[in-house]
């Protein structure tokens, strides 16, 4: 059985960017992408666990050329983001899921160890309390970016909307780490006071908070 530093979960997905006044363009992309890669470039080893079509595989290169260890679970498709922004606020975007992977089961993951385990997502429909609860059952360290619950997907229009979550606390009450941006903790706390949003997560139960925004980041332990 193999054993990591870190493992990432979550969807792969091509973002096809439209900026505020300039040209749109696709790439791929995700927080499993962008997470992996940084620790593998300074010399952890990492996993990353991700779910899509496995037609659309080369976009997984970026990572294993750096050394990381991609596990593909087979899906119909794979995610695809429309992230628009109406504004030259980059904390202000608009986001269409057209396309998706569906959400991980427990069986589906292979067998590792890993010293801590990152729920990397992209949007509510990959992570349920079921599967997270199971996660921590095994003794996974868990931690998680918080856009993996707010970011909550219409059925019918596919259009992102950023919502609170009911199960906020529970899943927050899970992980010994979470990170998020300024628009999801004011969702998901009622404040855009960065230290007072994570003094709330604190109580939640979770001890060491991370919240991002254009200005810089607020780390809190």
């Amino acid at each position: 059985m193999k054993s990591y530093d870190i493992t990432f979960v979550g969807h792969m997905c091509y973002d096809e960017i439209v900026p505020f006044q300039g040209r749109p363009h696709v790439a791929p992309g995700s927080a499993v992408l962008c997470g992996a890669v940084v620790p593998a470039r300074i010399g952890k080893k990492v996993a990353a666990i991700t779910k899509m079509s496995p037609k659309d595989e080369p976009i997984l290169d970026a990572m294993k050329k750096v050394g990381v260890d991609v596990y593909l679970i087979p899906a119909a498709e794979t995610g695809y983001v429309q992230v628009i922004h109406p504004s030259a606020n980059v904390d202000e975007r608009r986001l269409v899921f057209p396309k998706n992977a569906g959400p991980f089961k427990l069986a589906e993951l292979p067998e590792f160890k890993t010293r801590f385990l990152h729920l990397a997502g992209i949007s509510n429909q990959e992570f349920t309390l079921e599967f997270m609860t199971g996660l921590k059952q095994k003794g996974y360290d868990l931690s998680a970016d918080m856009q993996s619950f707010v970011r909550q997907i219409n059925p019918v229009t596919r259009e992102i909307a950023f919502a609170d979550d009911p199960n906020k606390q529970r899943i927050v009450s899970l992980m010994s780490k979470v990170k998020l941006d300024i628009v999801e903790a004011k969702v998901l706390t009622g404040t855009d006071n960065l230290e007072q949003a994570a003094i709330i997560f604190e109580k939640w139960g979770c001890p060491e908070v991370v919240i991002t925004q254009a200005e810089g980041v607020l780390a809190r332990a």
